[in-house]
């Protein structure tokens, strides 16, 4: 069914379902949307705007998440962790007149128990390696091979250093198997040289 939901659009920020995600909030209407969601379900929707424009048009896939751990400075500002529940699919933005953009969606049901066959998590861990090679990133690489398949892929998704087009990629790909090959490629593409050009890092 149909959901209403209250959306905190961000550019570069993804949610994954199962993941954390960090937030700072301090623009008056932020606060607003924290503090009605704390008196109603504590549920925020994390949604990418497709430019870094004010009311800029919406990306169709996003992620709700619910408020864990908070934090209410004196100020009016929070620091809090949202944790993501489910993708949801962007059907329209709502006409409101609270500070914050609320939109109509419906929530996507992935399959949580999906898995990688052996070669595709081999060849994304291969990958994995040259790419934080080429960046200079230190890995824990015995604590990375101890993660579910569902961890390791939502996980770098969340926070490799793509820019937004491409993160927003990863939250719409139709699948885990979809999302890792897709993961692969934007490695590939970003973390090596060209004829001896520098590095790209899209940051």
């Amino acid at each position: 069914m149909p959901l209403r939901l209250s959306i905190f659009p961000l550019p570069g920020a993804v949610l994954f379902p199962g993941l954390q995600l960090p937030l700072h909030i301090f623009e008056p209407r932020y606060r607003a949307l924290v503090g009605d969601a704390l008196v109603r379900d504590r549920r925020i929707a994390m949604i990418q705007p497709q430019r870094p424009l004010e009311g800029a048009p919406l990306y169709t896939v996003g992620c709700v998440g619910r408020i864990g751990e908070i934090e209410a400075m004196d100020d009016g500002r929070y620091n809090l962790i949202l944790e993501g529940e489910s993708r949801f699919r962007l059907i329209r933005e709502l006409d409101v007149t609270s500070a914050f953009r609320q939109v109509e969606g419906e929530l996507i049901e992935d399959d949580e128990d999906e898995t990688l066959t052996h070669a595709q998590r081999g060849g994304f861990e291969r990958e994995a390696r040259h790419f934080a090679d080429s960046q200079g990133y230190s890995v824990d690489w015995d604590s990375v091979e101890r993660l579910d398949d569902q961890s390791l892929i939502n996980g770098v998704s969340q926070i490799a250093p793509f820019d937004p087009a491409s993160k927003q990629a990863l939250l719409e790909a139709e699948n885990l198997s979809a999302r890792c090959e897709l993961l692969v490629q934007l490695m590939q593409f970003y973390g090596r040289r060209d004829g001896g050009e520098e590095i790209m890092t899209l940051q």
